[in-house]
């Protein structure tokens, strides 16, 4: 049972001209105000009148046990503990001072030093029902812990938040438990949520570096180093042995030095260097999951510059796969699949883009790569004669000259009926081609990817054999002759 014995050791020297019976009826009124105004759910008029009390006992168990009771209402778990610790202190059987010292200990996160205390009121009362559900409580946040551990070493992030989530229903003060929950929110990309965990611990301890150490990691991983660094300098200060903050601040430099150090060599065309500096860069923190996907763009594009089309394409997938909001890297994978006629991929990378952001410039490449895939989708004239797209009226007339004699039927005549059928074939594509490319208004519709038959072009009606008389200088112009099986030249009259 609390003692009631008043000391009045340190007291008010107005107190010291009372009576130790009234000393004591007065620190009762107090309580008992207390009480009144604790039912009224007015903890802070409450946790006053307490304190009167015990300046007129500092001896009596309850008094404090009260106080602690209005302190951890008032979510002031450490001085609550305090006030728990001493109520025990002052009398060992007091069952409800060791509950709530078990209380406090639970709510700031210390789950085997709050068991104990849970014990120890089951020593005091073995039915006790709200030890044993405490007990269990603890118990389970011991677990929780272990849990996370293993989730942190495996960096499975979601486990441990679920895991700290689950904890801090029952230690809600535990600062420990809201940084490691913060710092895996923040390596999950969870900028927000784990800058508002950070921030509302630093509203309660301005200097708790392990708080400025996640507010600096979010801060790095959206790329804002310089400020980030700054973070970490700070935890740094407040606490020098901090070896995340140290590493974080070193990766911090250190990448920001290499990636200004690629930048300047792009700048200055010096391809190869800047490709190596961006690919050690990416070497130097995985975690950093936007400084990496910019670097995989930067090196992106100097792949493209080196003409390592594929490579490119690949980086731009690594970063939209680490950021898939990154409108610079979809533009330039698009730029990728065009340069590399892989016009299907290069509409969707630019429907991808406009959606996003609708401005004239995307709709105009959006259009652009619709055209290229409309056009791909018809032959390509210009590589049946095996010709350039920039090619001149004279080498187009050089390749179809090649071709129409390398295909025409009769050089195949002994040839067995399906070879014969195939550069019969090829003979009739060639005539086409160049029916189309040796007229500048065919050739000017087809560069612009309209249909030749909305002008009443019918290539099907088109016959090859006149284009090649026509071309070759009309009937009698020309004949086969067999030199050899197999070998034929051409005898022009």
């Amino acid at each position: 049972m609390a003692t009631e014995n008043c000391d009045a050791v340190n007291m008010d020297p107005d107190i010291e001209l009372l009576s130790d019976e009234e000393i004591e009826r007065d620190a009762e009124a107090f309580k008992e105000q207390g009480n009144a105004f604790y039912i009224k759910k007015d903890y802070t008029e409450a946790f006053s009148y307490y304190t009167k009390a015990i300046d007129m006992c500092p001896k009596n168990a309850s008094y404090y046990g009260n106080r602690a009771a209005t302190l951890m209402m008032l979510c002031r778990y450490r001085e609550a503990l305090e006030d728990s610790q001493q109520a025990v202190r002052l009398d060992n059987s007091f069952m409800k001072g060791h509950l709530r010292e078990g209380k406090c200990h639970l709510s700031l996160g210390n789950a085997m030093a709050a068991s104990r205390c849970f014990q120890r009121v089951l020593e005091l009362e073995p039915d006790n029902s709200q030890a044993q559900q405490e007990v269990k409580n603890a118990e389970s946040i011991l677990e929780y812990e272990r849990m996370a551990e293993i989730g942190f070493e495996k960096r499975d992030f979601r486990m441990v938040v679920f895991c700290m989530d689950r904890a801090l229903e029952c230690a809600s003060a535990c600062h420990k438990f809201k940084i490691l929950k913060a710092e895996c929110l923040a390596l999950l990309g969870r900028y927000p949520e784990a800058q508002s965990v950070a921030s509302d611990i630093l509203r309660m301890d301005s200097t708790n570096a392990d708080a400025l150490y996640v507010r600096g990691l979010c801060l790095y991983y959206e790329d804002c180093i310089d400020k980030a660094v700054q973070f970490f300098v700070q935890a740094l200060r407040m606490a020098p042995d901090h070896d995340k903050a140290r590493l974080a601040c070193r990766n911090a430099k250190a990448l920001k030095a290499k990636k200004e150090e690629g930048n300047t060599a792009f700048k200055e065309g010096n391809f190869e260097a800047a490709y190596d500096l961006y690919s050690e860069a990416l070497t130097i923190d995985p975690n950093n999951i936007k400084t990496n996907a910019k670097l995989y763009c930067n090196r992106a594009t100097v792949g493209s510059k080196l003409q390592k089309l594929d490579q490119a394409i690949e980086d731009c997938t690594k970063a939209i796969k680490l950021d898939e909001t990154y409108i610079k890297a979809y533009l330039r994978r698009a730029q990728c699949y065009m340069d590399t006629e892989l016009y299907e991929e290069a509409v969707r990378d630019y429907e991808k883009v406009y959606q996003t952001e609708k401005t004239k410039e995307h709709k105009h490449l959006l259009k652009t790569a619709q055209l290229e895939l409309k056009k791909s989708k018809r032959k390509d004239y210009y590589k049946i004669l095996g010709v350039d797209k920039n090619a001149t009226e004279e080498e187009i007339k050089k390749a179809y000259r090649k071709r129409a004699l390398l295909h025409h039927p009769d050089r195949h005549s002994g040839a067995s009926t399906e070879v014969q059928k195939e550069e019969e074939k090829k003979f009739k594509e060639v005539g086409e081609a160049f029916s189309v490319l040796s007229d500048p208004k065919k050739k000017a519709r087809y560069d612009s990817g309209q249909d030749l038959e909305d002008d009443g072009m019918n290539m099907g009606d088109f016959d090859a054999n006149n284009i090649f008389k026509a071309f070759f200088g009309g009937p009698g112009g020309f004949s086969f002759e067999a030199s050899g099986p197999g070998n034929f030249f051409f005898q022009f009259g």
